[in-house]
């Protein structure tokens, strides 16, 4: 059997840690990149795998598509201050691994580098992945792409010890919501309980996470909620705000703050759907969505041109915010 077919035939797991283990083996040069903007669930998994190919013997290089700038709230993630700009890396790497974008659009600049690398690896737990790369890894089922990469790690043979264990454990703390989303499964606790044996400090990463942000958060916080609208008449109810980079700079903050919106919003009782229009410096809107349990905003998502999970989705839109809230509208009564 060739080495193409017997990848074909082994699992998704399988085939992805015999591509990464073979780079290692021959110190091959990977570079790892997390989605624009990324979360501590790209953050950390770009960190974890990265480090662990590191020591297995790979040349690695862990990036992100610009903007090249990471919020406080992540900044302090281990392995974080070796982070290079996309700029920096080579085009044409013997293995290029993207983590947790949902599409080639989400890895901005970085995006060539699927076709232009040796072998392209995908590791991602979005539904809505449509399927890119020459070796992929999704489980639209996975609560965080982070136990995608325990798992990918464990077949590697490397150790998780407290350095990649605080970077597994912020990403499944982060896409759970603390465990409180409805993604998170038994085996979702079991690895909390692998990674938490190790020794790290959970509540300190949760507080630096969650519970950490400048006093400026407060007053755009009052803004923000205060101009919210309840629409309960469309779909199963939608309660939706906006803001903008621009406002958040007028209090003192950076635009990635605004990511910490929709989880305010989605508090709303009355409403299964939150949605929170962010205002970029180029006039879009990014818009994140976030669902109770009634509405399929992946499926809203995905019509309106981005993607995501069933409880928790986004997209880009060059609407105006009224048009983008009628669309959205739209959709939802669709739904």
């Amino acid at each position: 059997m060739s080495l193409s077919s017997s990848r074909a035939a082994a699992s998704p797991l399988r085939t992805a840690a015999s591509v990464l283990a073979e780079a290692a083996d021959n110190r091959g040069t990977v570079v790892l990149s997390g989605h624009v903007q990324p979360d501590a669930d790209a953050l950390g998994s770009t960190l974890a795998l990265g480090e662990g190919l590191r020591r297995r013997g790979a040349r690695v290089l862990v990036t992100f598509p610009d903007p090249f700038a990471l919020p406080a709230s992540l900044g302090w993630l281990p392995g974080a201050e070796g982070l290079v700009p996309s700029a920096t890396v080579p085009s044409s790497p013997d293995v290029f691994v993207s983590l947790d974008a949902a599409s080639p659009a989400r890895l901005g600049e970085l995006a060539p580098l699927l076709d232009s690398a040796g072998t392209s690896v995908v590791v991602d737990h979005h539904a809505s992945n449509p399927g890119f790369g020459d070796v992929r890894l999704v489980d639209g089922g996975a609560p965080a792409t982070v136990t995608l990469v325990a798992g990918l790690l464990d077949e590697l043979g490397v150790t998780v010890d407290p350095q990649l264990a605080t970077l597994l454990y912020a990403g499944l703390a982060a896409d759970t919501g603390s465990f409180r989303f409805g993604n998170t499964r038994p085996d979702t606790h079991e690895l909390a309980a692998r990674l938490l044996a190790t020794g790290i400090d959970h509540s300190d990463i949760s507080r630096r996470l969650f519970d950490t942000a400048p006093f400026g958060w407060l007053g755009l916080l009052s803004v923000v909620t205060g101009r919210a609208v309840l629409e309960p008449e469309v779909g199963a109810g939608l309660v939706w705000t906006w803001s903008s980079t621009a406002e958040a700079g007028e209090h003192g903050l950076p635009g990635e703050q605004l990511e910490a919106l929709v989880d305010v919003v989605r508090s709303t009782e009355e409403a299964d759907v939150a949605c929170v229009l962010k205002g970029q410096d180029d006039g879009s809107w990014s818009v994140s969505l976030r669902s109770r349990g009634a509405t399929d905003v992946a499926r809203v998502a995905m019509a309106l041109g981005g993607g995501g999970h069933r409880l928790a989705a986004g997209y880009s839109s060059y609407l105006d915010r009224e048009k983008t809230v009628e669309a959205l509208r739209r959709e939802l009564a669709a739904e």
